[in-house]
């Protein structure tokens, strides 16, 4: 006698179980190293006076949640609620600038009794839900404005919420669902473009605003002629026109001094940079004479661009808060506070560069356990991955981040249901975010932000919201397998 395919033994067996064996190593794995980073001898790992006994809790309720989805809520739940839950998500966001509490300078906390959590982790399930509701509808198609312009409102509104709490960690990551967008039509130009600015606002600050700009009609024109496959001609008509601006930055700080004489003015690099701007001027001339939709993409990128590169200080010393700029400015050398702004990276850096090649050994790192690094259960948990198990240790939980997310893609673009795919490539770009984050803010690649690395960190709200992120996809997937095998049993 054959199962039934609805009871829960069978929606059980259709579980994807290499994906839920890599959730429960990573839970497992963070629940070491977070007690690892609290422990105190004479105390139980499992007493709720410590954060891994508290841990434990919210592991069995993520545990009891993720079993409860997979029998009893129907995949199509997800795709019908989607926008329901999406605006209670901004609801609470509200919430939170209203009545919600500060915790390390983010105010996007609220605190219920004993229990507290940041609105902002369930937004990422919803924006991923509605994303994926939104750009499965038929017909829908990237290139047309109208539907652009939708997602971008999907994925900006909840962001601009998350910045008005000064929770920048949250608002980077929502960026990340760019990957699903890619996935499904969007130019890789727009890709090109942000990581351009990202450049942009490390050259202004750390050496002149003009080598930014200077960057920004590189890349701009560079593109335009790549897209129409003109390269060679833009090699001899405006590369050297942007070199010899470049050398001219380089060799004088300003274009006149006070005093500057008649001579002065006629020298080399002052002629070179006065040929270098015709040159710019002739070809954005040549571009104007016969736009298309490309070359106007181009030149407002390029405009953009060159706005924010002017910008950058405003934005620097007036938009972002005092402890911000102070870890930026660590970060890209600009100054060293080693028991400042600086005292966490450096520390962290010791604890994990201290780990070797094997590690110091479980309970054994001193950096450790002896608090050196603050917040090392939450955003600092990978320096003690680094030193208690190192090198080695270091690439075990890599390796299962990529396994995991490398499983969700693989098994997103095996999806014939547009929501499914759409949905998996979601979880995935906020795992990615998270990881790639967190990790690199531990090692000095990344300014000190506060996000937690996705299953390991101490942290109840961000553990539910990733293991209700993580399964409503396992559900999905597994729901999708059981219809389309029934169709093939039908034949």
């Amino acid at each position: 006698m054959s199962k039934d395919p609805s009871s829960f033994s069978s929606k059980l067996e259709r579980l994807d179980i290499v994906l839920v064996l890599l959730y429960l190593a990573l839970v497992v794995f963070g629940w070491m190293n977070v007690y690892s980073a609290v422990h105190i001898q004479e105390i139980s790992a499992f007493s709720f006076e410590l954060r891994s006994g508290k841990q434990l809790l919210w592991i069995g309720l993520s545990l009891v949640t993720a079993l409860c989805m997979v029998g009893f809520i129907p995949h199509r739940f997800y795709e019908t609620l989607a926008v329901p839950i999406y605006l209670l998500s901004l609801m609470l966001l509200v919430a939170v600038l209203l009545v919600g509490t500060s915790v390390n300078g983010s105010h996007s906390w609220i605190v219920l009794g004993p229990v507290s959590f940041q609105p902002a982790e369930i937004v990422k399930i919803s924006t991923a839900l509605l994303l994926a509701k939104a750009m499965s509808a038929y017909g829908f198609d990237l290139k047309k404005r109208s539907h652009f312009l939708r997602t971008c409102g999907i994925i900006l509104l909840p962001i601009a919420l998350i910045l008005m709490e000064n929770e920048t960690g949250c608002a980077l990551v929502l960026l990340g669902f760019i990957i699903p967008l890619y996935r499904e039509g969007l130019s890789g130009w727009y890709i090109v473009l942000a990581f351009t600015i990202v450049l942009l606002f490390i050259l202004t600050l750390t050496i002149s605003p003009l080598i930014a700009i200077l960057i920004s009609v590189f890349v701009g024109t560079l593109s335009c002629e790549y897209n129409e496959g003109s390269v060679i001609r833009w090699c001899y008509t405006t590369l050297p026109a942007i070199l010899a601006v470049t050398v001219w930055v380089f060799v004088h700080d300003k274009v006149l001094e006070p005093g500057t004489t008649a001579a002065a003015i006629l020298k080399p690099a002052n002629i070179m940079i006065a040929g270098g701007a015709v040159g710019v001027f002739f070809y954005i001339r040549r571009l104007l004479r016969n736009l298309n939709p490309f070359r106007l993409f181009s030149l407002g990128a390029i405009l953009l661009c060159i706005v924010f590169s002017l910008s950058v200080n405003f934005i620097f010393n007036h938009a972002l808060q005092e402890h911000q700029r102070q870890r930026i400015e660590v970060l890209l050398g600009m100054k060293e506070d080693v028991s400042g702004a600086g005292y966490n990276l450096h520390q962290s850096l010791i604890a994990i560069g201290s780990g070797g090649l094997n590690g110091k050994g479980f309970l054994h790192g001193t950096q450790t356990t002896y608090g050196f690094v603050p917040e090392q259960a939450t955003d600092f948990i990978f320096c003690t991955v680094g030193e208690e198990w190192g090198f080695l240790g270091s690439l075990f939980i890599i390796g299962l981040y990529l396994a995991l997310m490398t499983r969700i893609i693989s098994s997103a673009d095996k999806c014939r249901d547009n929501f499914t795919r759409i949905y998996g490539y979601c979880v995935a770009a906020c795992l990615m975010m998270h990881f790639m984050i967190n990790i690199g803010m531990t090692i000095g690649l990344m300014p000190v932000i506060g996000i937690p690395l996705p299953l390991v960190s101490y942290g109840g709200s961000s553990l539910l919201a990733f293991s209700v992120l993580i399964f409503i996809f396992i559900v999905l997937e597994s729901d999708e397998r059981k219809f389309f095998a029934g169709k093939a049993s039908q034949r």
